[in-house]
C-alpha cells in the first residue's frame, strides 16, 4: 500500500510584505507518525505528526542562516541520530520564495510518494512518485 505525505506550500506573490509570504503546511497521509524539526539558526521542538495530521508554520526568513529547513523523519529524535530525513528548504530573497526537496543519510520515505503543491499555479509543484528524488535540480 503506497501512502504520502504532502507539503502545501501557500506562496504568497512577489511582494516583500512579511504577511504576503504564505504558509508552509506539512499533512501526514501516511499510515505512520512522522516527526519534524523547523531549522534556522535555531531548531525547534521535535514536532509528532500522526496519520492525518498537519504542522504549519508561516514562511520566514532568518537573517543568520539565509533559510529554513524543514527537517522530516519517520524514526523519533532521527535529527539526532542521523536516520535518513527528507528536507524542505527555503529562503525568501528579493520578494521572491525559492524551495526545494532533498534527502540526506538515506531516503525515509522511499516507497510512498512526496508531494509539494504551491497554492500559487504559476509556482512548480514537486512530486516524488517513489519517495526518492529524481536526477535533476529540485530548487524552484
Amino acid at each position: 500500500m503506497r501512502t504520502s505525505f504532502t507539503v502545501l506550500a501557500t506562496i504568497g506573490g512577489l511582494s516583500s510584505m512579511a504577511s504576503a509570504v504564505g504558509n508552509a503546511v506539512f499533512v501526514n497521509t501516511c499510515s505512520f507518525p512522522v516527526y519534524l524539526w523547523s531549522v534556522d539558526s535555531v531548531v525547534s521542538q521535535q514536532y509528532t505528526l500522526e496519520p492525518g495530521q498537519n504542522y504549519s508554520e508561516v514562511l520566514h526568513s532568518d537573517p543568520t542562516t539565509g533559510g529554513v529547513a524543514i527537517k522530516i523523519t519517520t524514526v523519533e529524535n532521527g535529527l539526532y541520530n542521523a536516520s535518513p530525513q527528507t528536507d524542505y528548504a527555503y529562503s525568501l530573497t528579493n520578494g521572491q520564495t525559492w524551495y526545494d526537496l532533498s534527502d540526506v543519510f538515506g531516503d525515509p520515505f522511499s516507497g510512498n510518494s512526496l508531494t509539494i503543491t504551491p497554492s500559487d499555479t504559476s509556482c512548480s509543484s514537486v512530486d516524488w512518485p517513489s519517495g526518492t528524488p529524481p536526477a535533476g535540480s529540485q530548487v524552484h
